[in-house]
């Protein structure tokens, strides 16, 4: 089974992913898996940890000649930012936090208060460290290889970001090219699609960070040439668009999420949501047509032959600058919320980490169908 475990804190010396189940025999592009990272590092709104860290891969095992191996591969990410932190973030030797780096206040929102109590820390910052959505950067290396898999099958992801607060842009569901359409977003600082919507988002939220606030939005993530039945409808635990909506809502930040027009669907009526299928038509792929794609491509918990169609909704960074009402600790009085460095928005990161956290789930789905301990004992002919 496809499987992968994270480790590191945000100020700790680097991050860490173990992924376990890959098949052997694909060719990794690193330069690639690097692009996914800087990509996830980049979009207006971001703060200037982001100008310090630089994420590349190394990687320590799995991988011989750039070829995976059927091992785990264990993959690390440096964190530069460990240099100014070196004696808060000590591993081994005695801590010594300066008054200006120690935390004691919870922020809400955030993991703090609750975190805090469950593991029975004296020191906010454990939770801190580790609730960072700088974990993300492994979640994206272990993405950005199972992306590289389900490109060799010629299954292609695409993201954009659709919103940002109440700036909103056209869903691209429809959009025929999803290589165009990436290459239109990227195009963009807030990795929108549409332009003159792009520059709105960049302008609401130059706003609102003037003001101490902050935003969230909601991203698109499209999948194209899935094989009909990943997934299953005979166990619950099996279905993939639980399992998708549970890798997406495992992402700092997201609070719902919605496959196809999930949403709209439930204010009308069946017959104006659900997709009629025809007989197939000369040239068509599949034995069978649709003329819509509301289901967002999953019936059933299994992929049914359209373009999978997810979109993920993030709230606003719980850090603000214009911190709110909480209390402190140990005391438990009232007090104002610290300030920890933050993003105003990081909606376009956002994208990034969901694309790749869904090539992951995808992958994962794929390998339980097809089998295969190597890439080449791996037949999608039949689908």
């Amino acid at each position: 089974m496809l499987r992968f475990l994270t480790a590191g804190e945000s100020h700790g010396p680097s991050l860490t992913a173990i992924l376990e189940g890959f098949p052997s025999g694909l060719k990794i592009d690193i330069n690639k898996l690097n692009a996914e990272l800087k990509a996830r590092q980049s979009g207006y709104g971001r703060n200037s940890r982001q100008k310090i860290e630089d994420d590349k891969v190394t990687f320590s095992g799995g991988i011989r000649g750039g070829i995976t191996t059927g091992g785990p591969i264990c993959m690390h990410i440096e964190n530069k930012d460990f240099e100014n932190w070196r004696e808060v973030m000590s591993l081994d030797g005695e801590i010594n936090t300066p008054k200006e780096k120690i935390v004691d206040c919870f922020r809400p929102g955030h993991a703090d208060l609750a975190g805090t109590i469950k593991y029975g820390h004296k020191d906010i910052r454990e939770v801190i460290e580790r609730a960072s959505a700088r974990e993300t950067a492994t979640r994206v290396a272990v993405g950005a290889i199972c992306q590289q898999l389900l490109n060799h099958f010629d299954i292609k992801l695409a993201c954009h970001v659709m919103q940002v607060g109440q700036v909103k842009a056209k869903s691209q569901a429809e959009c025929e090219d999803l290589n165009m359409l990436m290459s239109n977003a990227t195009k963009s600082e807030i990795l929108c699609a549409d332009k003159n919507q792009s520059e709105a988002m960049i302008e609401i939220i130059k706003k609102t960070w003037g003001e101490g606030d902050s935003l969230g939005g909601v991203v698109e993530i499209l999948v194209d040439n899935l094989p009909v039945g990943l997934g299953s409808y005979v166990h619950w635990d099996r279905r993939l668009d639980g399992r998708l909506a549970q890798g997406l809502m495992s992402v700092h930040a997201i609070k719902a999420v919605e496959v196809g027009d999930g949403i709209e669907a439930s204010s009308l009526t069946g017959s104006m949501v659900h997709d009629a299928i025809y007989p197939a038509q000369a040239g068509d792929k599949l034995s069978f047509a649709r003329k819509t794609n509301k289901a967002g491509g999953i019936e059933g918990g299994m992929t049914n032959g359209s373009r999978l169609v997810i979109r993920a909704y993030m709230k606003p960074i719980p850090t603000l600058v214009k911190g709110l009402d909480s209390i402190s600790f140990p005391d438990f009085k009232s007090k104002k919320a610290r300030y920890e460095r933050s993003d105003v928005c990081a909606i376009s990161a956002c994208a990034i980490v969901c694309k790749n956290m869904a090539a992951f789930v995808l992958a994962q789905a794929l390998l339980e169908k097809f089998g295969g301990d190597s890439v080449d004992q791996i037949n999608l002919s039949d689908a």
